[in-house]
């Protein structure tokens, strides 16, 4: 996959734990466009690779800018980008890529959670562009949490966004009811941040009657998962032949490295999509937060880094 060299221009403090970069080509050329949702692979020292949400203006061609929330648990992405990352290092990224992406709707209700603001500034920018009717509902631990707070009430969209701290008095706490109301076909809801925050207001809009085509989630971290029953299978390698054994304390993306046969991976907990492989035959044991209910029903597709298989073998097109 062809990358892009990049300068880090630019490295701010948002809000406690959170940085932004501004990310643009050493000759100052333009970067490729990209649309409100948008993300990059950013490559790491020590061959890391994580992908950041655009939050910048999505006609601004120049710079890249990103923001990245310091992590306790950390698997290495974040702590190197706060610790080993600085202005005036070259970085590797990717072109952007949307898996997020905007609809059009008469209305448009944006929900973000702590860092998971990011995709959704850039959504906002857009919608006030287009003249667009839409509401941002930002939930965060504590103002002092709330990265570009000062740049939203700033902005020219500012009174149409509600703060909500776990810190602050009741009145002011994220009442889901209140902010998308029951169903409504003229109103699509976007909703990203921590995963219990996204569960939070999945669940709380299923039980208000919205359908799932109208809710568009877009995860930062994998579901944690718990591996204890995990038991051995194989896949088989549609074109050789070739039987692979899995064994339980095992991703399918590295048994298949034991056996020669490279799988491209980037964010190793099945919320990118980059490993997508297609399933010809078996069950699987779906454990990404890509696809949907009805995509993973079909047993067609699977991503190996984090997903096994429920049938003894797994026949992939590979």
């Amino acid at each position: 996959m062809s990358t892009i060299e990049v300068k880090v221009l630019r490295k701010a403090p948002e809000a406690e734990g959170i940085a932004s970069y501004e990310l643009a080509r050493p000759d100052g050329r333009p970067l490729p466009a990209f649309s409100a949702g948008s993300h990059v692979d950013v490559h790491l020292p020590g061959g890391i690779t994580r992908q950041y949400s655009l939050c910048n203006r999505h006609a601004e061609a120049q710079v890249y800018r990103i923001a990245v929330l310091r992590d306790a648990n950390s698997r290495g992405g974040s702590a190197a980008m706060h610790e080993r990352i600085h202005e005036g290092d070259l970085l590797q990224i990717s072109e952007p890529r949307n898996h997020f992406p905007l609809v059009h709707a008469v209305r448009t209700v944006l929900l973000a959670g702590g860092i998971g603001i990011t995709p959704l500034l850039c959504m906002a920018h857009r919608l006030q562009a287009v003249g667009a009717d839409f509401e941002l509902h930002y939930c965060t631990r504590s103002q002092a949490r709330t990265a570009f707070a000062a740049e939203i009430a700033a902005s020219p969209f500012a009174s149409r966004v509600r703060f909500h701290f776990d810190d602050g008095p009741p009145a002011q706490k994220l009442d889901l009811a209140q902010a998308i109301g029951r169903t409504d076909a003229q109103t699509h809801l976007y909703v990203c941040g921590p995963a219990g925050f996204i569960q939070h207001v999945t669940e709380g809009a299923r039980q208000l009657g919205w359908p799932g085509a109208q809710v568009h989630v877009e995860y930062f971290a994998g579901a944690a998962q718990d591996n204890s029953g995990d038991r051995a299978f194989e896949v088989k390698i549609a074109s050789s032949g070739q039987l692979v054994r899995v064994a339980p304390q095992q991703t399918v993306v590295q048994a298949l490295a034991e056996a020669g046969l490279q799988v491209l991976t980037s964010c190793e907990q099945g919320v990118c999509g980059t490993c997508i492989t297609r399933v010809l035959e078996g069950e699987c044991d779906h454990r990404d937060m890509y696809f949907t209910d009805e995509e993973k029903a079909r047993h067609d597709q699977f991503t190996p880094c984090c997903s096994r298989a429920r049938s003894p073998v797994l026949v992939l097109d590979l």
